[in-house]
């Protein structure tokens, strides 16, 4: 089903898919389309575009005017093209077109949208624009939850790769912080959804060569002891909340970024707070999400700082806590 509607008429609820006609927006519409299928959810599909510099400060305004025209015509062939990809789909489809900022206005829409899609170093359809540039400032800001879908989601390998057995896992990493928190219980809404394994990851860089300003009296295996701990808090608090999910937890020696990318390898998903500040000394799993979305296997799934209550109670597992 489809329709369409103008942005700033409503509200946009549901996923919103970013296009700008590239092969990798294109990617990021097909995944967004099979999620909004699995969630139930309205597909609603943004197009974005500006008037170039030269343009916007020409003193002819009938220019202007015809040059707006037909920027704005080149945005509303790629929506219709992005319905045409998904011609046949279950999912109800609206489509917008905005003039202004890709990045802000997908910003601006993640305020009440449940899930934001693109694409990662896409090349924007529209002058002076790269969807590239959005799939890196996007996940940092938005209010809620951004998937960022790689090129080699291509469409003959989609179903391939969520079929494959040795991808039949949601990878969350954590760190210990707040917003880590926030992002299992994000990926294990998506591995309830799916009927597959959480496999919550930590990853530790040796102490030796993440903490050089610490004294040599810091006990690696002390640290070691204490992220296990806190990873079996962990999975008892989420099992409590998530019954029917199969939770694995696994203690990696390495650097976060590296070790999250080996695990997209074998992921449906990897999901990651944004921001996040570890828990455990030396662990900034934050600092490692620019580099997980450029060179993930799969689609990542950044998650913002959320007020959900199942946050509280986690400390009631945690018979350490004062």
């Amino acid at each position: 089903m489809s329709d369409e509607a103008p942005v700033g008429t409503e509200k946009i609820e549901g996923i919103v898919v970013g296009a700008d006609g590239s092969q990798q927006s294109k990617c990021a519409l097909r995944w967004a389309e099979r999620e909004a299928v699995r969630r139930g959810s309205v597909l609603n599909i943004v197009s974005a575009y500006t008037i170039p510099v030269f343009a916007a400060s020409s003193m002819d305004a009938g220019y202007s005017t015809l040059d707006d025209d037909l920027i704005r015509g080149g945005a509303e062939d790629i929506v219709r093209q992005a319905r045409a990809e998904l011609e046949g789909s279950e999912a109800t489809i609206r489509t917008y077109i905005e003039s202004g900022d890709p990045s802000g206005v997908l910003l601006d829409l993640s305020a009440d949208a449940e899930l934001v899609v693109v694409g990662t170093r896409g090349r924007g359809g529209f002058v002076g624009r790269l969807l590239g540039s959005v799939s890196s400032a996007l996940p940092a800001h938005a209010k809620c939850p951004t998937v960022v879908v790689p090129l080699s989601m291509a469409k003959e390998q989609e179903q391939a790769q969520e079929d494959a057995p040795e991808r039949q896992t949601i990878v969350v990493g954590v760190d210990g912080s707040e917003r880590a928190r926030s992002a299992v219980l994000a990926a294990a809404d998506a591995a309830q959804a799916r009927n597959l394994k959480l496999r919550v990851v930590c990853a530790v860089s040796p102490v030796s060569a993440a903490l050089a300003w610490m004294p040599a009296t810091v006990d690696q295996e002390a640290v070691l002891e204490d992220v296990r701990y806190q990873m079996d808090v962990g999975e008892r608090w989420i099992k409590s909340h998530y019954p029917n999910v199969e939770v694995e937890t696994d203690v990696i020696s390495g650097p976060p970024v590296e070790v999250l990318i080996r695990e997209s390898e074998h992921a449906v998903l990897t999901v990651t707070g944004s921001r996040g500040r570890g828990g455990f000394a030396g662990m900034l799993l934050g600092s490692t999400s620019q580099g997980v979305l450029h060179h993930s296997k799969g689609p990542v799934m950044v998650v913002p700082d959320s007020d959900d209550p199942r946050l509280a109670d986690r400390k009631n597992f945690d018979t350490n806590a004062e």
